[in-house]
Protein backbone atom coordinates (compact mmCIF):
# COMPACT_ATOMS: atom_id res chain seq x y z
CA UNK A 1 0.00 0.00 0.00
CA UNK A 2 1.11 3.51 -0.78
CA UNK A 3 0.60 6.69 0.91
CA UNK A 4 1.18 10.09 -0.48
CA UNK A 5 1.23 13.50 0.50
CA UNK A 6 0.62 15.27 -3.04
CA UNK A 7 -1.94 18.32 -2.84
CA UNK A 8 -3.77 20.54 -5.09
CA UNK A 9 -1.69 23.79 -5.85
CA UNK A 10 -2.04 26.92 -7.94
CA UNK A 11 1.69 27.37 -7.85
CA UNK A 12 3.59 26.23 -10.84
CA UNK A 13 4.48 22.57 -11.68
CA UNK A 14 8.39 21.72 -11.03
CA UNK A 15 10.15 20.50 -13.99
CA UNK A 16 9.74 17.02 -15.63
CA UNK A 17 12.66 15.59 -14.74
CA UNK A 18 13.79 12.69 -12.48
CA UNK A 19 16.93 13.42 -10.67
CA UNK A 20 20.08 12.33 -11.94
CA UNK A 21 20.76 10.88 -8.51
CA UNK A 22 18.43 8.84 -5.39
CA UNK A 23 17.45 10.60 -2.72
CA UNK A 24 19.13 9.87 0.67
CA UNK A 25 18.24 7.01 2.69
CA UNK A 26 16.33 6.72 5.81
CA UNK A 27 18.35 8.57 8.56
CA UNK A 28 19.03 5.61 11.67
CA UNK A 29 16.89 6.60 14.43
CA UNK A 30 14.15 5.78 11.56
CA UNK A 31 15.50 2.64 10.14
CA UNK A 32 15.86 1.30 13.67
CA UNK A 33 11.76 2.19 13.82
CA UNK A 34 11.62 0.38 10.93
CA UNK A 35 13.78 -2.70 12.11
CA UNK A 36 11.37 -2.97 15.16
CA UNK A 37 8.42 -3.50 13.16
CA UNK A 38 9.64 -5.77 11.26
CA UNK A 39 10.75 -7.99 13.92
CA UNK A 40 7.70 -7.57 16.26
CA UNK A 41 5.65 -8.12 12.78
CA UNK A 42 7.74 -11.80 12.37
CA UNK A 43 6.99 -12.11 16.03
CA UNK A 44 3.67 -11.67 15.79
CA UNK A 45 2.78 -13.87 12.35
CA UNK A 46 4.93 -16.24 13.65
CA UNK A 47 2.79 -16.58 16.73
CA UNK A 48 -0.08 -16.74 14.69
CA UNK A 49 1.24 -19.66 12.37
CA UNK A 50 1.74 -21.37 15.52
CA UNK A 51 -1.79 -21.52 16.51
CA UNK A 52 -2.92 -22.12 12.96
CA UNK A 53 -1.02 -25.36 12.98
CA UNK A 54 -2.44 -25.92 16.24
CA UNK A 55 -0.06 -25.38 18.42
CA UNK A 56 -0.22 -24.68 22.67
CA UNK A 57 1.92 -21.73 23.29
CA UNK A 58 1.29 -22.12 26.91
CA UNK A 59 2.15 -25.87 27.51
CA UNK A 60 4.63 -25.45 24.69
CA UNK A 61 6.42 -22.69 23.74
CA UNK A 62 9.32 -24.23 22.52
CA UNK A 63 7.24 -24.74 19.61
CA UNK A 64 6.79 -21.58 18.16
CA UNK A 65 9.35 -22.48 15.35
CA UNK A 66 6.73 -24.19 13.86
CA UNK A 67 4.77 -20.96 12.76
CA UNK A 68 7.39 -19.96 11.04
CA UNK A 69 6.13 -21.02 7.44
CA UNK A 70 3.14 -19.28 7.66
CA UNK A 71 5.34 -15.84 8.82
CA UNK A 72 7.85 -16.22 6.32
CA UNK A 73 5.43 -16.93 3.79
CA UNK A 74 2.93 -13.90 4.66
CA UNK A 75 6.02 -11.71 5.16
CA UNK A 76 7.68 -12.61 1.84
CA UNK A 77 4.81 -11.33 0.05
CA UNK A 78 4.46 -8.48 1.82
CA UNK A 79 7.89 -7.40 1.64
CA UNK A 80 7.99 -7.91 -1.88
CA UNK A 81 4.58 -5.57 -2.40
CA UNK A 82 6.24 -2.97 -0.30
CA UNK A 83 9.97 -3.00 -1.74
CA UNK A 84 8.21 -3.11 -5.43
CA UNK A 85 6.77 0.06 -4.60
CA UNK A 86 10.01 1.63 -2.58
CA UNK A 87 12.20 0.48 -5.55
CA UNK A 88 10.10 1.84 -8.43
CA UNK A 89 9.57 5.09 -6.32
CA UNK A 90 13.61 6.01 -5.78
CA UNK A 91 14.36 5.19 -9.38
CA UNK A 92 11.85 7.96 -10.38
CA UNK A 93 13.60 10.53 -7.91
CA UNK A 94 10.68 10.52 -5.29
CA UNK A 95 11.36 10.60 -1.56
CA UNK A 96 9.98 7.70 0.32
CA UNK A 97 10.30 5.88 3.12
CA UNK A 98 11.30 1.84 3.77
CA UNK A 99 7.99 0.06 4.61
CA UNK A 100 6.01 0.60 8.10
CA UNK A 101 5.61 -3.18 9.04
CA UNK A 102 2.35 -3.41 11.44
CA UNK A 103 2.18 -5.93 13.84
CA UNK A 104 -1.49 -6.95 14.87
CA UNK A 105 -3.19 -9.44 16.88
CA UNK A 106 -2.15 -13.33 16.57
CA UNK A 107 -5.47 -14.63 17.05
CA UNK A 108 -6.47 -16.84 14.08
CA UNK A 109 -7.94 -16.30 11.77
CA UNK A 110 -5.81 -12.90 12.01
CA UNK A 111 -3.03 -13.36 10.24
CA UNK A 112 -0.91 -11.27 13.16
CA UNK A 113 -0.36 -7.88 10.91
CA UNK A 114 -2.44 -5.29 9.53
CA UNK A 115 0.24 -5.00 6.16
CA UNK A 116 2.56 -2.94 5.53
CA UNK A 117 3.25 0.82 4.02
CA UNK A 118 5.11 3.22 2.92
CA UNK A 119 5.06 7.04 2.93
CA UNK A 120 5.98 9.17 -0.75
CA UNK A 121 6.55 12.33 0.60
CA UNK A 122 7.26 14.37 -2.66
CA UNK A 123 4.85 15.00 -5.41
CA UNK A 124 4.49 11.91 -8.85
CA UNK A 125 5.12 14.62 -11.45
CA UNK A 126 3.58 12.55 -14.34
CA UNK A 127 1.92 9.63 -14.96
CA UNK A 128 4.42 7.15 -16.11
CA UNK A 129 5.52 7.47 -12.85
CA UNK A 130 2.52 7.32 -11.14
CA UNK A 131 1.49 4.54 -12.96
CA UNK A 132 5.17 2.41 -12.37
CA UNK A 133 4.30 3.39 -9.06
CA UNK A 134 0.85 1.72 -8.78
CA UNK A 135 1.32 -1.59 -10.83
CA UNK A 136 5.03 -2.26 -8.81
CA UNK A 137 3.81 -3.03 -5.72
CA UNK A 138 1.14 -5.14 -6.71
CA UNK A 139 3.17 -7.25 -9.64
CA UNK A 140 6.23 -7.80 -7.32
CA UNK A 141 3.52 -9.28 -4.57
CA UNK A 142 1.71 -11.28 -7.12
CA UNK A 143 5.74 -12.90 -8.10
CA UNK A 144 5.87 -14.55 -4.58
CA UNK A 145 1.55 -15.24 -3.95
CA UNK A 146 1.81 -17.78 -6.73
CA UNK A 147 4.42 -19.99 -6.25
CA UNK A 148 3.37 -19.50 -2.26
CA UNK A 149 0.06 -20.81 -2.71
CA UNK A 150 0.57 -23.17 -4.84
CA UNK A 151 2.78 -25.00 -2.41
CA UNK A 152 0.74 -24.19 0.49
CA UNK A 153 -2.04 -26.33 -1.62
CA UNK A 154 0.33 -29.45 -2.59
CA UNK A 155 0.51 -29.34 1.41
CA UNK A 156 -3.55 -29.19 1.91
CA UNK A 157 -5.89 -31.80 2.37
CA UNK A 158 -9.29 -32.61 0.92
CA UNK A 159 -12.01 -34.94 3.81
CA UNK A 160 -15.07 -36.27 2.56
CA UNK A 161 -18.36 -35.06 4.00
CA UNK A 162 -18.66 -35.71 7.78
CA UNK A 163 -21.33 -34.71 10.12
CA UNK A 164 -19.77 -34.52 12.78
CA UNK A 165 -17.40 -31.69 11.13
CA UNK A 166 -18.40 -28.06 13.21
CA UNK A 167 -19.13 -24.82 11.64
CA UNK A 168 -16.13 -23.44 10.63
CA UNK A 169 -13.96 -20.00 9.19
CA UNK A 170 -14.32 -20.44 5.10
CA UNK A 171 -12.90 -19.11 2.34
CA UNK A 172 -13.66 -17.16 -0.44
CA UNK A 173 -12.39 -18.16 -3.66
CA UNK A 174 -11.27 -15.66 -6.09
CA UNK A 175 -11.25 -16.97 -9.66
CA UNK A 176 -7.23 -17.46 -9.62
CA UNK A 177 -7.71 -19.61 -6.10
CA UNK A 178 -10.15 -21.91 -7.97
CA UNK A 179 -7.84 -22.64 -10.93
CA UNK A 180 -4.86 -23.17 -8.67
CA UNK A 181 -6.98 -25.63 -6.73
CA UNK A 182 -8.31 -27.24 -9.32
CA UNK A 183 -4.74 -27.89 -11.11
CA UNK A 184 -2.99 -29.12 -7.87
CA UNK A 185 -5.86 -30.72 -5.77
CA UNK A 186 -8.24 -31.71 -8.37
CA UNK A 187 -12.18 -31.88 -8.80
CA UNK A 188 -13.55 -31.31 -5.07
CA UNK A 189 -16.83 -31.78 -4.16
CA UNK A 190 -19.50 -29.61 -2.77
CA UNK A 191 -19.71 -31.45 0.54
CA UNK A 192 -15.60 -31.88 0.75
CA UNK A 193 -13.89 -30.27 3.10
CA UNK A 194 -10.50 -28.61 1.85
CA UNK A 195 -7.92 -28.15 5.24
CA UNK A 196 -5.56 -25.22 3.93
CA UNK A 197 -2.29 -25.79 5.06
CA UNK A 198 -0.70 -22.03 6.87
CA UNK A 199 1.24 -22.01 3.77
CA UNK A 200 -1.38 -21.47 1.37
CA UNK A 201 -3.75 -19.42 4.16
CA UNK A 202 -0.54 -17.15 3.29
CA UNK A 203 -0.85 -17.29 -0.51
CA UNK A 204 -4.54 -16.70 -0.14
CA UNK A 205 -4.16 -13.62 1.96
CA UNK A 206 -1.36 -12.62 -0.74
CA UNK A 207 -4.74 -12.76 -2.82
CA UNK A 208 -7.03 -10.90 -0.30
CA UNK A 209 -4.18 -8.39 0.06
CA UNK A 210 -3.65 -7.77 -3.55
CA UNK A 211 -7.30 -7.65 -4.76
CA UNK A 212 -7.50 -4.90 -1.49
CA UNK A 213 -5.04 -2.26 -2.78
CA UNK A 214 -5.95 -2.61 -6.53
CA UNK A 215 -9.27 -1.23 -5.75
CA UNK A 216 -10.11 1.61 -8.46
CA UNK A 217 -10.37 4.04 -5.40
CA UNK A 218 -8.77 7.59 -4.79
CA UNK A 219 -4.96 7.00 -4.02
CA UNK A 220 -4.96 3.43 -3.28
CA UNK A 221 -2.44 1.11 -5.97
CA UNK A 222 -5.71 0.58 -7.84
CA UNK A 223 -6.84 4.44 -8.18
CA UNK A 224 -2.95 5.19 -9.38
CA UNK A 225 -3.55 2.79 -11.78
CA UNK A 226 -6.90 4.09 -12.70
CA UNK A 227 -5.77 7.68 -13.31
CA UNK A 228 -2.51 7.20 -15.24
CA UNK A 229 -4.85 4.90 -17.44
CA UNK A 230 -8.63 6.85 -17.34
CA UNK A 231 -7.82 9.90 -15.36
CA UNK A 232 -10.98 12.35 -16.94
CA UNK A 233 -12.72 8.52 -15.53
CA UNK A 234 -11.58 8.28 -12.56
CA UNK A 235 -13.34 10.23 -9.62
CA UNK A 236 -16.40 7.97 -11.54
CA UNK A 237 -14.83 4.95 -11.50
CA UNK A 238 -14.32 5.50 -7.50
CA UNK A 239 -17.65 6.64 -6.81
CA UNK A 240 -18.82 3.21 -8.74
CA UNK A 241 -16.69 1.32 -6.60
CA UNK A 242 -17.39 2.60 -3.22
CA UNK A 243 -21.24 1.86 -4.55
CA UNK A 244 -20.52 -1.86 -5.55
CA UNK A 245 -18.64 -2.10 -2.57
CA UNK A 246 -21.29 -0.98 -0.54
CA UNK A 247 -24.09 -3.36 -2.45
CA UNK A 248 -21.55 -6.32 -1.54
CA UNK A 249 -21.46 -5.07 1.94
CA UNK A 250 -25.35 -5.48 1.99
CA UNK A 251 -25.73 -8.53 0.19
CA UNK A 252 -22.51 -10.67 0.75
CA UNK A 253 -19.94 -9.54 3.22
CA UNK A 254 -20.71 -6.74 6.13
CA UNK A 255 -16.88 -6.04 6.09
CA UNK A 256 -16.80 -4.27 2.69
CA UNK A 257 -19.04 -1.48 4.29
CA UNK A 258 -16.15 -0.27 6.93
CA UNK A 259 -14.04 -0.98 4.19
CA UNK A 260 -16.35 1.84 1.86
CA UNK A 261 -16.80 4.02 4.40
CA UNK A 262 -12.80 4.14 5.31
CA UNK A 263 -12.07 4.68 1.86
CA UNK A 264 -14.55 7.05 1.47
CA UNK A 265 -13.08 9.03 4.57
CA UNK A 266 -10.02 8.84 2.80
CA UNK A 267 -11.48 10.55 -0.39
CA UNK A 268 -11.85 9.45 -3.95
CA UNK A 269 -10.01 12.51 -5.59
CA UNK A 270 -6.71 12.34 -6.65
CA UNK A 271 -4.19 15.04 -7.58
CA UNK A 272 -3.21 15.38 -10.91
CA UNK A 273 0.76 14.51 -11.40
CA UNK A 274 2.18 17.94 -12.17
CA UNK A 275 3.29 17.41 -16.08
CA UNK A 276 -0.07 15.30 -17.27
CA UNK A 277 0.83 16.60 -20.66
CA UNK A 278 3.35 13.41 -20.49
CA UNK A 279 1.76 9.87 -22.04
CA UNK A 280 1.84 6.28 -21.63
CA UNK A 281 3.85 4.34 -23.66
CA UNK A 282 1.80 1.16 -25.45
CA UNK A 283 4.42 -0.95 -22.86
CA UNK A 284 2.93 0.88 -20.00
CA UNK A 285 -0.31 0.69 -21.24
CA UNK A 286 -0.24 -3.37 -21.23
CA UNK A 287 1.21 -3.51 -17.83
CA UNK A 288 -1.73 -1.43 -16.52
CA UNK A 289 -4.25 -3.23 -18.14
CA UNK A 290 -2.70 -6.60 -17.07
CA UNK A 291 -2.90 -5.06 -13.06
CA UNK A 292 -6.56 -4.72 -13.69
CA UNK A 293 -6.70 -8.30 -14.57
CA UNK A 294 -4.80 -9.56 -11.89
CA UNK A 295 -7.38 -7.46 -9.58
CA UNK A 296 -10.48 -9.37 -11.36
CA UNK A 297 -8.60 -12.77 -10.60
CA UNK A 298 -7.72 -11.89 -6.95
CA UNK A 299 -11.26 -9.98 -5.93
CA UNK A 300 -13.82 -11.66 -4.42
CA UNK A 301 -17.14 -10.38 -2.87
CA UNK A 302 -17.43 -12.77 0.16
CA UNK A 303 -13.76 -13.09 1.54
CA UNK A 304 -15.15 -15.02 4.53
CA UNK A 305 -17.95 -16.26 5.93
CA UNK A 306 -19.18 -19.27 8.41
CA UNK A 307 -19.95 -22.60 6.76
Amino acid sequence: MTETNQEYSSALPPPCEVPGAWPPPAPPRRLLLHVTLFVATILTTTTAGALLEGVNLVRSPWLLYRGLPFSLSLLAILTAHEMGHYLVSRRHGLEVSLPYFLPGLPLPPLPGTFGALIRIRSPILDKRALLDVGISGPLAGMIFTVPILAAGLLLSRVLPPSPGVEESLQLGEPLLFRALSYLILGPVGADDLVLLHPVAFAGWLGLFITSLNLLPVGQLDGGHVMFALFPAWHRVISLACLVILGLCGIFYWPGWLLWAGIMAFLGVRHPPPACAWITLNPLRQILGVITIIVFLLTFTPVPFKLG
